[in-house]
């Protein structure tokens, strides 16, 4: 059997955290050389066994959207990938529900990590889209999305060496994608997300039809 799928079925039947809500969410196996990282599936996604299956996916697929590409080839070409990935439950405070989505703590963050670095070692992708700060902080520690988002950066990840090129999160409650810098960042991010060699070695038989 394939060493990624084989990969896949030990992660389906990881349950190591206790406070997340399962079963884990992971894409296609693809031996692609991009990977893209999420921060953590929704409710909606874990019960679709989907990444992005969502709101906040609508409009990150747009965003490819607007460079050319759809979200079914996207996912067909891309190994879809996250930090956590199960489903971290709502936010709560004295056992009350506040409503949005709880961020995954830090030992539930290292102890997914062990599937990101296999994942990272069995593909070798050359090129990582890490999407939110959540993501971005396992490649690259950083304080605000404005350093980052609109560049390119070359990493070491755990001893493979690659680019990544960051973009914001998808978030509906999200005000940075529609405020500056956040969106001439963001569109300084899709274009060079658009020409970068390793996207256009993928992605060229599509994209050559598409008017940037």
């Amino acid at each position: 059997m394939d060493i990624l799928l084989q990969h896949q079925q030990r992660l389906a039947n990881c349950r190591l955290c206790p406070q997340m809500q399962g079963p884990p969410v992971f894409g296609q196996a693809n031996h692609s050389p991009i990977m893209l990282i999420g921060q953590a599936p929704g409710f909606k996604e874990v019960e679709v066994h989907k990444p992005f299956a969502w709101k906040a996916g609508k409009t990150l697929f747009s965003w490819f959207e607007s460079i050319g590409l759809g979200e079914e080839q996207f996912r067909n070409q891309v190994y879809m990938s996250a930090v956590c990935r199960c489903y971290p439950g709502k936010k709560q405070k004295a056992g009350k529900i506040l409503g949005g989505d709880r961020v995954p703590d830090n030992n539930e963050i290292r102890s997914c990590s062990q599937w990101l670095q296999s994942e990272i070692t069995i593909i070798k992708p050359k090129l990582i889209i890490p999407v939110g700060k959540l993501a971005i902080n396992q490649l690259i520690k950083i304080k605000k999305l404005d350093q980052v988002v609109g560049n390119i950066e070359t990493i070491n990840i755990y001893g493979h060496h690659c680019e990544i090129l960051s973009l914001p999160h998808p978030s509906g409650v999200s005000t940075w994608i529609y405020t500056e810098p956040g969106k001439t960042l963001l569109s300084k991010a899709l274009q060079l997300l658009h020409n970068h060699p390793v996207w256009q070695q993928v992605f060229k038989p599509i994209i050559d039809d598409h008017t940037w």
